[in-house]
């Protein structure tokens, strides 16, 4: 059955926690890669390598786990999926060689995706009994929580504690959140019938392309903000490494204040201006000679970027004669495939021109975003 009404605001806590729990989890790792390269012995090939196996779980989870919501609702899902995450971060630190760590990455990978999903399941299912926006809201919570997971990995890392250590502590700490959330996730029934994936189509191939493009940007910005800053800017490594988090704390303001924009503007007059205004965030980050100039090009990027992928999984989670986690799933496939590969799209493209010229193609990519905001209206059926 579900939540009586006076239990909706506590549903909406849990899953609040259980977004800012995916994004500390997964910051916890990512501050404490370089430790446990050196811990292994791994050169940079190898690293790339080895970093591949969270990828490929991340894939393999997408479709899945959209079969299994359908199948089972959302909450167990979510449940399964949340702990899993949470206890398979102390692997990565107990891996004790290359092959080891790939493969305890294929699982981090796999829980990770199977909980982005759920939990964007729920928090589709929550917008619509407040009926009103709040889906950037939980977004900003996972950004929030990958700010504090990577801040408190860096005073791990400064402190010279081990990765293993840290992650066990972080692990406990997640865990004890999420078994309070869980219990006040909302019970959505699941679907009698219908598919239990669909490859994007119609509606849903544009709302990916929409994820895609703005995944391709922020994987562009994650890996190579720092790189542009000191290459091409010719600002101090220091200064470079500034850039991803005046980008990451935009991301955040923007996201808290995204629920008032979408409900005073609209998803389609957000989008689009999102999109344009990372657009200018790019050029204006291309055109930069001076650091404080690039580094406003990227808070830029990130305000335009805040809200697009709430929006489109607000719109997925709506689309006529899908299934919610069907369609997360389908179009978060596509979101993901951005992220991954843009990065080394970029750095070839970068190696046969130059890292202006990939920026400036990320940017277009920015402006096919407004052209396909349309595509975010709502829909009945």
């Amino acid at each position: 059955m579900p939540p009586r009404p006076d239990h909706l605001p506590l549903a909406r806590i849990a899953i609040y926690l259980t977004f800012f729990v995916c994004g500390f989890i997964l910051a916890a790792w990512v501050s404490r890669i370089p430790a446990i390269k050196q811990s292994l012995g791994l050169n940079t090939g190898e690293l790339g390598l080895v970093l591949l196996g969270a990828p490929v779980g991340l894939v393999l989870a997408m479709p899945l786990t959209g079969w299994l919501i359908a199948h089972w609702g959302s909450r167990p899902v979510l449940t399964f999926a949340s702990l899993s995450n949470c206890f398979s971060l102390p692997l990565l630190a107990l891996a004790p060689s290359g092959w080891t760590l790939a493969l305890a990455l294929f699982v981090f990978g796999f829980t990770n995706a199977a909980m982005d999903i759920s939990m964007n399941a729920q928090a589709v299912e929550t917008e619509k009994r407040y009926a009103r926006p709040i889906m950037s809201s939980f977004h900003a919570l996972f950004s929030l929580g990958g700010l504090v997971g990577a801040a408190l990995g860096g005073a791990a890392a400064a402190a010279g504690m081990e990765p293993l250590p840290f992650f066990t502590w972080m692990t406990a700490v997640s865990v004890l959140l999420m078994l309070w959330a869980i219990r006040y996730l909302i019970q959505v029934r699941p679907a009698p019938s219908g598919p239990r994936f669909v490859w994007p189509r119609g509606v849903l191939l544009g709302l990916g392309l929409i994820v895609f493009c703005t995944g391709l940007g922020e994987g562009a910005v994650a890996d190579w903000s720092a790189v542009f800053m000191k290459q091409v800017v010719g600002s101090s490594e220091a200064v470079a490494a500034l850039a991803f988090s005046a980008f990451s704390v935009a991301m955040v303001l923007g996201r808290l204040t995204g629920d008032a924009l979408t409900h005073r503007f609209g998803p389609v007059a957000l989008a689009r201006g999102g999109g344009l205004f990372a657009a200018a965030g790019f050029v204006t980050t291309l055109l930069a000679t001076r650091p404080e100039v690039a580094m406003l090009g990227f808070v830029m990027i990130g305000l335009g970027y805040c809200t697009l992928f709430p929006l489109a999984f607000s719109a997925a989670g709506r689309v006529p004669g899908v299934e919610p986690g069907v369609a997360l799933a389908s179009v978060a496939t596509l979101g993901y495939l951005g992220f991954l590969v843009g990065p080394p799209v970029i750095g070839l493209i970068a190696h046969a021109t130059s890292l202006r010229v990939s920026f400036a193609l990320v940017a277009g990519l920015a402006v096919v975003i407004a052209l396909l905001a349309e595509l975010l209206r709502p829909r009945t059926g």
